[in-house]
């Protein structure tokens, strides 16, 4: 086995998190927040906490390195999706600028929170370019897939393309439609979550059809994520090692349709941290590493 930051599907070695006591705050921290950031609807705080304290219960009992993101006050609730201000790297993270202005402030605090626990800073993005993690997906150790949207733009990808060529990475990029606009939360892991080496969940319906036969060329089984279940979360799984899955409880077509495919799937209850924020498990959590193969 090695350690490796290029991976989606590896067992997860460490991790960074935000606990929601630290993004949500309190109660009218949320009143005042939730309704410019897009929110579904106001999280209640108290059942917030405890959805969270099961979430970290999942890292813990498996004994995988949990860092925590401190409270900043220069950030805002939607902190709590901490995968979107980084991509990890064999060479140290790269720094994110965000394409959501009311997150501008989250890169600089995930990177002196990086630097604080010596994790290598191997690069940024700069204005005019934008880059949020949630875009990002490793296929394997030298692809990389980026979603241009509404949060990732051209010269982001660019700028991600020149960082990682030293790394002879592929980066390929993948035009996403425009869905329900630009005020909307639509990544390209909204649409994909590869969770081993050769699977991946995916919801075909906003999938660029070049993609979706580029994951076939390279012999992905898809498990597709029915009409009903895109908008709770069943798309967005991570994987703690291949074919091991945390999701989001409520999705029970797609959790048959991954246990079909031989995956093992953990739920948590997410209605609060997840379904009312648009932000699933990988949004949630920060990889740093992974053992493969």
């Amino acid at each position: 086995m090695k350690v490796t930051a290029h991976s989606e599907v590896g067992k997860l070695k460490s991790v960074f998190l935000k606990k929601a006591t630290d993004a949500f705050l309190n109660d009218a921290h949320l009143e005042k927040e939730w309704k410019n950031l897009n929110y579904l609807s106001k999280p209640n705080f108290n059942v917030a906490l405890n959805e969270y304290h099961c979430f970290e219960e999942v890292f813990m009992s498996r004994g995988i390195q949990v860092l925590y993101l401190p409270q900043d006050e220069m950030v805002n609730m939607d902190s709590i999706y901490c995968r979107d201000a980084a991509i990890a790297t064999n060479g140290g993270m790269i720094i994110c600028n965000m394409g959501k202005a009311a997150r501008a402030n989250e890169p600089a605090a995930e990177k002196t929170a990086f630097e604080k626990t010596g994790i290598r800073i191997f690069g940024e993005i700069t204005a005019p370019g934008t880059i949020e993690g949630g875009d990002v997906a490793w296929l394997d150790e030298n692809t990389l897939a980026v979603g241009h949207t509404y949060r990732t733009n051209k010269a982001g990808i660019q700028q991600l393309k020149a960082l990682l060529h030293p790394l002879r990475v592929d980066v390929i990029t993948v035009d996403l439609p425009h869905y329900k606009g630009p005020s909307d939360v639509f990544h390209l892991m909204s649409i994909l979550s590869p969770v081993a080496d050769n699977i991946a969940v995916v919801y075909s319906p906003l999938m660029p059809i070049p993609f979706r036969n580029l994951l076939l060329e390279k012999n992905y089984t898809l498990v597709e994520v029915p009409d009903e279940e895109f908008e709770s979360m069943g798309c967005n799984v991570l994987a703690l090692a291949p074919g091991e899955c945390l999701m989001v409880d409520g999705n029970p077509k797609t959790r048959a349709a991954l246990e079909k495919a031989g995956c093992r799937v953990t739920v948590y209850k997410g209605n609060e941290i997840s379904v009312k924020g648009g932000g699933g498990p990988t949004c949630l959590t920060r990889p740093v590493s992974r053992l493969v193969s």
